[in-house]
């Protein structure tokens, strides 16, 4: 994943782009960047935070930029943003997304436009400067901001800033959410909610599927409105969404916080107290612990100061030893303990398993876990939040391959019904595995009743396998070819 902020002000913005992009810094680990417009043009910096906040890497570079409208991005692998010189003008651009057909639009402007694309440090493309080449094949910027939602296989929400404006546009099937933010004189265009209340900003309003804006001094104009489907993903609410946020009138706490519920009703397990794994477990623990009338306790504390979310490293070894290290346990609070704590989600299952080896080394008697999802057996075609090489990374699939002898989707399928004898064949492969005293899953269906909107308005995707393509997979340069991820 990745995260933005854009602001256009009658006065200087410098303060309210440097915290409002900082408020994304959960969503990336790798490059973060900030691109403003004022009396001195364009200026942009664009740096490293692989290995230092966003805060510190940026703090000096505040002092020396100046204007009144500006984007900035956490991004997780590419630089950003770019500034871009073309025959609709100089503007900025950041994206949030994942170009699922890259390949086949890189060709597509060989072909027909005779472009080029300088390369990136791993000899990639940069997904941005393909996708401004998409917009500046159309003669206005809102067209062409269509134009590339219309071609992009996958998601792209973006924010363009040009000379007099700021525009934002929301993915065609809205899969992560733009939110409107305003205060007297301002207005703001950001990912996450959050970034607004402590910079004195109102959430106006949420933009729409495919919606595009242009926010100017004196306020928010639409240039293309909502599309009707959305398909906004359901991961937000359970993991990577910041608890403060709130997307289509949903706050992302108090849904982990009905989603643990759920898990406690139907549940029957006899502990001595509830935990979550910080941070996003915390939520969906709290609930649980409340509905089951039993205490919640923190055996483990998680050093918040310096370590990043252990998703993002891109070395699996590195996200192995960010998850340990984060974690500090508290032996006191674990030794002879039956406890069961709340995790967000199993994907690979390396720090799960890790986590519970430290509980029994410390003494807990039983380690019970409950996830605040379905099991993942399915790679994510539309979003960048993570990426793997095959789906037997995924720790369902892995059970799945040991049990059936095969790894294909079709097969994976029949193991996603909750009241299906595979799937607890599944789940029981799973507990052993992990070495755990029990493992329960989320229901589908309790998962959508706990965030709160109609399934039809979420992707579920990486749970059972359904098409979140939408209609707009037929068009050109557009295919089904897609990495696995989880």
């Amino acid at each position: 994943m990745s995260g933005f902020f854009g602001v256009v002000s009658k006065q200087e913005c410098l303060t309210d782009l440097f915290y409002g992009t900082d408020y994304h810094s959960h969503l990336g680990a790798r490059r973060g960047g900030m691109a403003v417009h004022g009396k001195q043009g364009f200026q942009r910096y664009i740096h490293d935070i692989s290995s230092a906040l966003f805060r510190s890497k940026f703090h000096s570079d505040v002092t020396r930029m100046s204007g009144n409208k500006g984007i900035g991005v956490i991004s997780d692998y590419d630089d950003q943003p770019l500034v871009v010189s073309s025959r609709l003008g100089t503007y900025g651009i950041v994206t949030v997304g994942n170009l699922a057909n890259m390949p086949e639009l890189i060709e597509h402007s060989y072909h027909d436009h005779q472009v080029h694309f300088s390369h990136m440090n791993d000899g990639q493309v940069n997904p941005t400067e393909l996708i401004a080449s998409l917009i500046n094949q159309r003669s206005s910027f809102a067209e062409g901001i269509r134009f590339a939602q219309e071609m992009i296989a996958g998601s792209c929400s973006m924010l363009l800033l040009t000379a007099d404006a700021v525009y934002a546009a929301r993915d065609r099937f809205g899969r992560t959410p733009v939110v409107i933010g305003s205060k007297p004189d301002s207005f703001a265009a950001t990912l996450e909610s959050c970034a607004l209340p402590n910079l004195e900003y109102s959430h106006t309003r949420d933009l729409g599927p495919g919606e595009i804006v242009r926010l100017t001094e004196n306020g928010v104009e639409t240039l293309r409105p909502a599309d009707d489907e959305l398909h906004i993903c359901a991961f937000l609410w359970i993991y990577y969404g910041f608890p403060a946020s709130t997307y289509e009138g949903i706050n992302v706490e108090e849904s982990r916080y009905r989603s643990g519920a759920k898990l406690a009703k139907r549940d029957q397990i006899s502990v001595d107290f509830v935990t979550g794994v910080p941070d996003s477990g915390t939520g969906h623990g709290l609930g649980y612990a409340h509905a089951a009338c039993l205490p919640f306790k923190r055996p483990f504390i998680k050093y918040t100061p310096t370590w990043s979310r252990s998703f993002i490293p891109p070395v699996q070894a590195m996200r192995e030893k960010v998850a340990k290290m984060k974690l500090i346990p508290i032996p006191e609070m674990i030794r002879g303990q039956r406890l069961l704590f709340c995790d967000d989600s199993i994907v690979r299952g390396t720090q799960l398993r890790d986590t519970t080896s430290m509980l029994y080394h410390y003494g807990a008697r039983e380690v019970h876990v409950r996830v605040a999802c379905p099991p993942i057996l399915f790679g994510c075609p539309y979003l960048n939040f993570s990426r793997s090489h095959s789906p037997l990374e995924l720790a369902g699939r892995r059970a799945i391959f040991e049990i059936t002898g095969k790894s294909d989707d079709q097969t994976a399928q029949q193991f996603a019904d909750p009241d299906a004898p595979q799937y607890e064949a599944m789940v029981n492969s799973m507990t052993r595995k992990l070495g755990l005293t029990s493992l329960r899953f989320q229901r589908l269906d309790d998962l959508i009743t706990a965030i709160g909107l109609p399934k039809s308005s979420l992707c579920t995707h990486c749970w059972d396998g359904e098409d979140r393509s939408g209609a707009c997979a037929t068009c050109p340069a557009r295919t089904s070819n897609v990495e696995d991820q989880p």
